[in-house]
């Protein structure tokens, strides 16, 4: 299994289209080459998304040949659909793996309701509590899975969902204690010393 995020970054609404046409081919990609594809989470935009993270499974050769050559940064060059005469015709996409949680939540911790799943699925899906919501109470970090078919498969990936959120939470931490420190590089009052030295 690969866990793989397409995001537009920071980058303007036409990168998010981009998002949605990297998406698009790399769906086709996966299936010419018989990997399953998850859709785990999305952030959905008027122009496409801000960022979708996927579950890939199959043939641990195929995965790492088919999607080995989609990380990095995807350009695609069109011209806007968004911004009629906009000069600029280049737009970028970042895909990157990510790594599995090492460690899940203790079940302590997460307090799971299920509830009814959405989509496709006929009849089933109607009648059937199989997606699970589920919250992490210590932190307040929640999640709602309905990919799988089961309830138990749900839970599981629910687990894993709020693992990987935080452990990005805990890097964005330390990443922002790291900004910080490397603001106050820059950051010297005048005047008002604690101490004063002569040499």
């Amino acid at each position: 299994m690969l866990l793989i995020q397409l995001t537009a970054s920071h980058g303007p609404a036409e990168c998010e289209h981009a998002v949605r046409l990297t998406l698009r081919e790399l769906l086709r990609d996966c299936a010419a080459s018989g990997i399953t594809v998850d859709v785990l989470e999305e952030t959905p935009t008027p122009a496409g998304y801000k960022s979708v993270l996927l579950r890939c499974e199959g043939d641990t050769g195929l995965l790492h040949g088919t999607l080995g050559a989609w990380l990095g940064t995807i350009q695609w060059v069109f011209d806007s659909p968004l911004r009629p005469h906009h000069p600029r015709r280049n737009w970028f996409v970042a895909v990157q793996k990510c790594e599995p949680p090492r460690q899940l939540p203790a079940d302590g911790e997460i307090v799971f309701q299920a509830c009814k799943a959405s989509g496709k699925g006929g009849q089933h899906v109607n009648t059937t509590d199989s997606a699970v919501h589920a919250l992490h109470v210590p932190s307040g970090i929640s999640v709602k899975v309905m990919s799988e078919r089961s309830q138990h498969a749900n839970k599981r990936l629910a687990r894993e969902l709020l693992a990987l959120k935080l452990a990005r939470l805990n890097a964005q931490g330390e990443g922002q204690a790291r900004r910080t420190r490397s603001q106050q590089h820059w950051e010297v009052e005048r005047g008002s010393p604690v101490k004063v030295f002569r040499a």
